[in-house]
């Protein structure tokens, strides 16, 4: 007996249930249909099925036949396809697809089961043993595919393939396979292949292995990180990056790898990744290498010893709001970039600096503190400073004299505000030799600071603004300076000996400063133009500044020493004791008086002009000149050139915001002379008198510069200031910390999105000779201009391929500066890099093609010559 149901009835037969979404009904009875009860065990949940088209039932088979959509729902299981043949008796489904009118497959049968999904062919499985066979199936197992002819399926969800093949693609005809007859898939543990060999658009390699084992987990897996091999020729043949991983948790991994060369070079990288959800991340790294140069029995042969650690922590500021954690460091030895790094960004970097530090603030109060651990590095001079630690406690402003809890009353003295700073530090400067091997504790600066400072500001003829402050400082030092003269002697010449004295000493000083500024408008209009008007904005200042002689000997910061043997004096601070010697961290209070009136005019120029596009807006306004400062002071404290060089400085931009220029000049008011010697000194002689002018220029530079990127926005003008936000990149692929890492790095990332980008600077620096000149004054200036010339950017001929470079030009010298060429090309589940520096110390080239996946990260072709292969003195 078969009833065809079109209609809306349920269906009860061994726990079977029919939903079905038709609204009439070609059967009877009409409610309810009661299937014969099997033999067999029933199902210990409901089996729930529907159909778009129809489904048809064989009564006496105990059979349902499911046409259009077809969906068949057990528990955790779904299976969705054209057509579905139900055996109620058996508890058997099987599953295939369907031919449209035009002859095309349409419902091919996917099949889920807890989570693991896969497409097939044809599937028949059974709900009661959960055992499944199945031909051309294709399922995705972790960051890959099995693609096979047929598949066994077990009630562990364990898989057993028949002339199966892996691959990381997700294209329906994958560009590379790994095939191999047997297959055997252990869930969210391991794929496990017989022999097997590498298939590359359907041409079979020679590139084979008896055996294959994919890891299979999700999350963090622990295995073997294989290593890549080559050759150089200083270094011999080498196996570099190999090692093991070790995912202890989802919150902590560990790799451990390591280099090593056939001719005795080697090294060590120990990588850790962390992080808790909501709390914090980061990563540590230590890094250890030695390389050898030529042979040991040889007078060439040269071993350099390096090492580095970097360490990035940061804390979610949600975690918690009034106090925070973050970690920066990075450190080691000079020369670790020049033998180990792989970036030029690397290479060419030239100092390191680290920060560890942590803040807090009080909820409710004003008070503030910061703990700093710092460290500078300059692998050039190779000099250290160590900050161990920076201390910061301070006090937000207040305004004692403000009505609390009423309205102000506009009162001059409203105004006056006091905050308070202290600043502690403890710093050692030393040579990377000697850091850990002759250090000691009267090496360390040690030094505190209070500064408190009084302010307030006020009209005054209602246009001008008064701002008047006195600032009081307090240094304290545990050490001082004592020098004595000692005679000399048969064996040595008299000199001035330097004492470091232990002990505490204060020093105060105090500075008044007060300014008046305001602003003055001027305004062109035109009527006819396609300009509108120009506005011009001036901001001049006049301020005074004044201090107390702290040299006088009532002070007792000042001393005087005998400097040679006619009893001749030099005047010296107890808290500097010059070149190599002990200096307190926080200066000294400055000698003689000081009592400066500063002058500072800052000029703005835009203009308003038509604009064609914009209907709303029908003028849009164009900044000629940004910030346009000239800048001197006067002493009245000194008996002769008491004026200050002038300092120009301003910006502009050209263009809208392409091109950037910015300048500055320092001018001097007073002539040059040479004494009998030809020493080159100022004379307290104006410019203005003895030549007509007012000053004389010192030095210049300007900076023109362009940052180019041809894409959707680039001549639209942003209007979110804020913009890193809105720039980051954004994708639906990839995880969060991914694209997180991403967003952080977008430097070593390819952005096709941009089809090309380009950064040019061009600088233009002027020093003048006269102070080195003992001729002519006016000669050689031509030859104190110096001109560089830099440039980098990307271009993306295509949807997949980029070249990026990167140079300069040393206008002085006629050379090319460091260079470098990157070809980047996505070969969809592959990539290749190419990396090429053409000449220069750092003449090198890396070649690369490898499989994207992390799966099969060790699936690649290498080929690379390092820049110590090249024949240069190291």
């Amino acid at each position: 007996m078969l009833i065809n149901v079109i209609g809306a009835n349920l269906v009860y037969a061994n726990n079977f249930l029919l939903v079905s979404d038709s609204d009439s009904v070609v059967a009877k009875p009409q409610d309810t249909i009661v299937l014969p009860e099997s033999n067999k065990s029933a199902l210990e949940s409901k089996v729930i099925y529907t159909a778009n088209d129809s489904i048809r039932f064989d009564i006496e088979q105990q059979k349902a036949y499911l046409f259009g959509n077809a969906e068949v729902i057990y528990e955790s299981t779904i299976l969705k396809a054209g057509y579905i043949e139900l055996d109620m008796g058996e508890n058997i489904v099987f599953a295939k697809s369907l031919k449209d009118s035009a002859g095309k497959e349409i419902g091919k049968p996917i099949f889920n089961d807890d989570g693991q999904e896969f497409s097939t062919e044809t599937i028949t499985y059974n709900f009661e043993t959960k055992k499944g066979l199945i031909t051309k199936v294709i399922t995705k197992e972790g960051e890959g595919y099995i693609h096979s002819d047929t598949a066994k399926k077990f009630e562990d969800n364990m898989l057993f393939i028949k002339n199966g093949a892996y691959t990381t693609c997700d294209n329906q005809n994958p560009h590379f396979v790994i095939k191999s007859p047997k297959i055997k898939i252990i869930p969210d543990d391991k794929i496990i292949t017989g022999p097997a060999y590498l298939s590359i658009a359907n041409i079979p390699t020679p590139l084979a292995v008896p055996f294959g084992l994919f890891p299979n987990k999700k999350g963090r897996a622990s295995g073997v990180l294989i290593p890549t091999y080559g050759e150089s020729r200083i270094a011999g043949f080498f196996l570099k990056e190999g090692g093991y991983y070790l995912g202890f948790k989802d919150r902590i991994d560990l790799a451990l790898r390591g280099d090593i060369y056939s001719k005795g070079s080697w090294g060590v990288n120990i990588l850790s990744n962390y992080k808790k959800r909501y709390g914090y991340n980061g990563n540590i790294s230590l890094r250890y290498s030695e390389f050898k140069f030529g042979e040991k029995e040889l007078p060439t042969f040269s071993e350099e010893k390096d090492f580095f650690v970097t360490w990035n922590h940061n804390q979610d500021p949600k975690s918690r709001p009034n106090s925070r954690f973050s970690a920066k460091i990075n450190a080691g030895s000079s020369t670790y970039n020049k033998f180990n790094s792989n970036t030029s960004s690397e290479y060419l970097k030239n100092t390191f600096q680290s920060n560890v530090s942590y803040s807090k603030s009080w909820a409710g109060t004003p008070y503030n503190l910061s703990v700093n651990l710092r460290h500078s590095q300059n692998t050039l001079t190779r000099k250290v400073d160590l900050n161990l630690p920076d201390v910061v406690f301070s006090r937000n402003r207040t305004f004692p004299f403000k009505p609390k809890n009423k309205a102000p009353k506009g009162k001059w003295y409203e105004n006056i505000g006091w905050n308070y700073r202290m600043d502690a530090s403890n710093k050692l400067s030393v040579f990377d030799s000697l850091l850990f091997t002759d250090t000691k504790y009267k090496d360390f600066n040690m030094g505190i600071k209070h500064t408190l400072p009084v302010t307030t500001s006020f009209k005054i003829f209602k246009f001008l603004m008064l701002n008047p402050s006195i600032t009081y400082t307090n240094r304290m030092y545990l050490q001082s300076i004592e020098k004595n003269w000692i005679d000399p002697t048969d064996s040595t010449l008299g000199f001035i000996m330097v004492d470091t004295i232990s002990g505490f000493k204060t020093a105060h000083d105090f500075l008044f400063n007060t300014n008046i500024k305001t602003k003055i408008y001027g305004m062109l209009q035109f009527k006819k133009l396609p300009i509108k008007a120009i506005r011009h904005v001036i901001t001049p200042s006049i301020g005074f500044s004044y201090r107390p002689d702290f040299g006088e000997e009532k002070y007792g910061y000042y001393k005087n020493v005998q400097s040679d043997t006619i009893g001749g004096m030099v005047n010296y601070s107890i808290f500097d004791g010059g070149s190599n010697a002990w200096k307190g961290i926080y200066g000294t209070p400055s000698r003689g008086k000081f009592g400066s009136i500063n002058f500072s005019i800052s000029n703005n120029i835009e203009m308003k002009v038509k604009s064609k596009k914009d209907s709303i807006n029908p003028t849009k306004k164009v900044k000629l000149i940004e910030n346009l400062t000239f800048s001197t002071s006067y002493n009245l404290a000194l008996d002769s050139m008491n004026w200050k060089p002038i300092n120009l400085s301003g910006y502009t931009k050209i263009f809208g915001n392409i091109f950037y220029i910015r300048y500055n000049a320092l001018f001097d008011p007073y002539i040059l002379v040479q004494d009998s010697l030809g020493i080159t000194k100022n004379r307290n002689v104006l410019e203005l008198k003895a030549n007509n002018r007012i000053a004389r220029i010192e030095n210049s530079n300007w900076n023109l510069s362009t940052n180019l990127k041809l894409g959707p926005d680039m001549f639209k003008k942003k209007e979110n200031k804020a913009s890193k936000e809105i720039e980051k990149k954004r994708s639906t692929k990839g995880t969060e910390d991914e694209l997180q890492m991403i967003n952080d790095n977008l430097d070593d990332y390819v952005d096709f999105s941009i089809p090309w980008s380009l950064k040019i600077s061009y600088t233009l620096s002027y020093l003048n000779d006269y102070f080195y000149s003992n001729s002519n004054l006016r000669d050689s200036i031509s030859d104190n201009i110096i001109q560089t010339l830099s440039f980098n950017g990307d271009i993306n001929l295509t949807e997949n391929w980029r070249i990026g470079f990167r140079s300069g030009y040393d206008l002085e010298n006629k050379d090319f500066t460091y260079t470098s060429i990157d070809i980047y090309r996505d070969l969809h589940c592959w990539e290749m890099n190419f990396n090429y520096i053409p000449f220069g110390l750092r003449q090198s080239y890396n070649f690369q093609i490898k499989v994207k996946s992390s799966i099969l990260q060790d699936l690649k072709l290498t080929r690379k010559r390092e820049w110590y292969d090249n024949s240069f003195n190291l």
